[in-house]
């Protein structure tokens, strides 16, 4: 499958330019599409780049008609689960609407295999812990109830049309390329490691614990810390399994254990030797005590097993962050 090319959507992103480092160093050549809303024009770095939105079918279709991808990995939705809350309609336009567009496309071209980027956001508070595929799906807010939906379309689409996918559910993505090529840029950042490092770096004033009397070992909440390059990793193993054939599958991309947030402080505190002031407030509404996957399935499926640990994960963050000026 060497050379294949692949189109991956949303490519100039965290974990879709961690990807396309994955592809070119396994031999595909992958080509980012983005609408660069979220994404950065810097992290194209192993092929080609062609800019427009997943909702503009003449655009998708003219860019698969020119490069003819084998697969297509799917990354290009909005996110932060705060902003669904705000701004649903938003979330379901891109999300929902801009999928099964992109899915119209991928369908009339002839392409057969398709990688969605989910997340375990669709399972909602958490019944049992790890979290295992089987778990029921009760999302709890816009972002979650947008793949939830498309998890329930490409389920539909295998069954009646042959249309053949992996689901990728996600637990907390993190760290960087360790050779800080790229890394994580978002804007604003929401997530726990950047916002952390951020502060022992003195570019904010601190670090704020959202509750801190949860039934956890030490009254934080717990979760799935898994490296971007891991979830790299799953993706393309997961399009070489779609292409050798393979069966459509939902599958959890964590490392089945569980830090709280006072532990991940500890830790990033450990690597980056620099103290920074920590605020303990109230909870905050919708946080589930704890998110751990169990990822029996993904390893049986692809023969993926997570490689980094939370200390690499860490280290490759601080790398990152501390060389860069994005902020």
């Amino acid at each position: 499958m060497a050379g294949e090319t692949i189109l991956v959507v949303g490519g100039a992103g965290y974990i879709g330019s961690h990807t396309c480092l994955d592809l070119a160093n396994k031999g595909f050549l992958p080509v980012v599409y983005d609408n660069f809303s979220n994404g950065h024009p810097e992290f194209v770095k192993w092929g080609p780049v062609e800019q427009g939105d997943i909702r503009d079918r003449a655009r998708l279709d003219e860019v698969i008609a020119r490069h003819k991808p084998s697969a297509i990995l799917h990354f290009a939705a909005l996110i932060e689960v705060g902003e669904s809350v705000k701004d649903p309609v938003a979330f379901y336009e891109n999300n929902v609407v801009g999928t099964l567009t992109l899915l119209s496309a991928a369908q009339a071209a002839g392409i057969k295999a398709f990688v969605f980027s989910s997340t375990c956001a669709t399972y909602g508070l958490p019944q049992s812990v790890p979290l295992d595929e089987t778990h029921r799906q009760v999302p709890i807010n816009p972002y979650g109830q947008t793949k939830y939906i498309v998890e329930q379309a490409l389920a539909d689409y295998d069954r009646y049309t042959g249309f053949h996918s992996v689901i990728l559910r996600y637990f907390n993505a993190a760290g960087a390329d360790f050779e800080g090529r790229v890394g994580e840029w978002h804007k604003p950042e929401t997530h726990a490691i950047p916002l952390a490092i951020d502060a022992a770096l003195g570019r904010r004033a601190g670090f704020k614990v959202f509750g801190s009397d949860y039934e956890t070992r030490d009254g934080t909440c717990v979760r799935d810390y898994i490296h971007v390059l891991d979830l790299a990793d799953a993706h393309v193993r997961a399009v070489q399994y779609l292409l050798e054939g393979g069966a459509s599958v939902a599958l959890n991309l964590g490392t089945g254990t569980g830090t709280t947030v006072k532990e991940l402080l500890s830790a990033i505190e450990d690597v980056t030797k620099q103290p920074f002031p920590v605020e303990y407030v109230d909870r905050r509404e919708g946080d589930s005590t704890t998110l751990v996957a169990n990822n029996d399935k993904a390893k049986a499926v692809l023969g993926w097993v997570p490689r980094y640990d939370l200390s690499q994960i860490i280290q490759s963050a601080w790398n990152w962050h501390a060389k860069t000026n994005h902020h």
